[in-house]
């Protein structure tokens, strides 16, 4: 269950952030948020982060496709933990979100902008907080696991 939710609840904040941003900024419009630290900066982003790979939105599809079956046939299979339901929820939701984007826009809304970093969205951060809980989800039960065989 927490799978679904996390996956609602952060595709919803991604979809109804990037649907505001798309309505209120132009292309390319900037505007401080926090000074030196935050703008939204509205990017339609052709590319992957960085904007690698621009023009193949193939490979989005059918990277974002696997991702979402994968981890949606393993959490249906498997009694998952419930930081695990919510890890691969964050990183479902964030999949879903891009390939929304790509499917209705021909590209990806990014609108958030650290100034040092290339502009990014909801969905970006949830793929990545997804990956970086889940790499350290598993190092700290395999610690856990070498521990308990000590």
């Amino acid at each position: 269950m927490r799978f679904w939710l996390t996956t609602l609840l952060v595709l919803i904040i991604d979809q109804l952030s990037k649907f505001w941003i798309a309505n209120n900024f132009a292309p390319g419009e900037s505007q401080v948020v926090l000074d030196q630290i935050l703008w939204l900066t509205y990017v339609q982003n052709q590319g992957a982060a960085f904007g690698i790979l621009s023009g193949h939105s193939w490979l989005f599809f059918i990277c974002a496709i696997l991702v979402i079956v994968i981890l949606v046939a393993i959490n249906s299979k498997q009694r998952l933990p419930a930081a695990m339901q919510m890890i691969f929820g964050l990183i479902t939701a964030g999949a879903i979100g891009n390939l929304l984007d790509r499917l209705r826009l021909n590209y990806v809304v990014d609108f958030l902008d650290l100034g040092w970093w290339p502009v990014f969205n909801v969905a970006d951060m949830a793929i990545v907080c997804g990956g970086i809980l889940l790499v350290l989800k598993l190092l700290w039960d395999e610690k856990g696991e070498s521990r308990a065989s000590d």
